[in-house]
């Protein structure tokens, strides 16, 4: 079974194991991620990420750090659920994708907002390798949209 037609425009397809696998992977990550935001250990870990971003500084001005680390915490935990809900309700996979698009990409840029983000180790540019690992959800969140586009073709 193919969840991704080949087309003109799309040519590579997606077998249902890829595409499960891709799920549950993120799944589990948001879902593992989104409670750790409910620890006062993560709560602290997020406050730099997010007191340096240009859209988010503010936030702790009106709000708690374990408030703001719940918040983000919860829509962790929603878009893991819209992502599962996804995989049955094909109308929610375009909003699932663009989620996942947008929590990943606002996580990716913490890389290039928060100071000291990069170090030379030994003559090698280093970084928060945990961060990094976002840029494979970012292709699971497009991919996601392709393939909410494709079943409406």
């Amino acid at each position: 079974m193919h969840l991704i037609k080949k087309t003109k425009n799309y040519p590579l397809a997606s077998s249902s194991w890829d595409f499960y696998i891709s799920t549950f992977g993120t799944v589990s990550i948001l879902l593992w991620l989104g409670i750790f935001k409910f620890t006062p250990t993560e709560a602290a870990a997020i406050k730099p990420l997010i007191a340096h971003h240009p859209l988010s500084f503010w936030v702790y001005k009106s709000l708690p750090v374990q408030t703001v680390s719940n918040i983000v915490g919860v829509a962790e935990i929603a878009i893991a659920i819209l992502i599962l809900l996804s995989i049955k309700l094909n109308q929610l996979r375009l909003y699932a994708g663009i989620a996942v698009c947008l929590i990943f990409i606002t996580t990716l840029s913490y890389l290039f907002t928060t100071p000291n983000m990069f170090k030379n180790v030994d003559g090698i540019l280093v970084t928060d390798f945990f961060i990094l690992k976002d840029i494979l959800f970012l292709a699971f969140g497009i991919q996601l949209i392709q393939s909410a586009k494709n079943k409406k073709s």
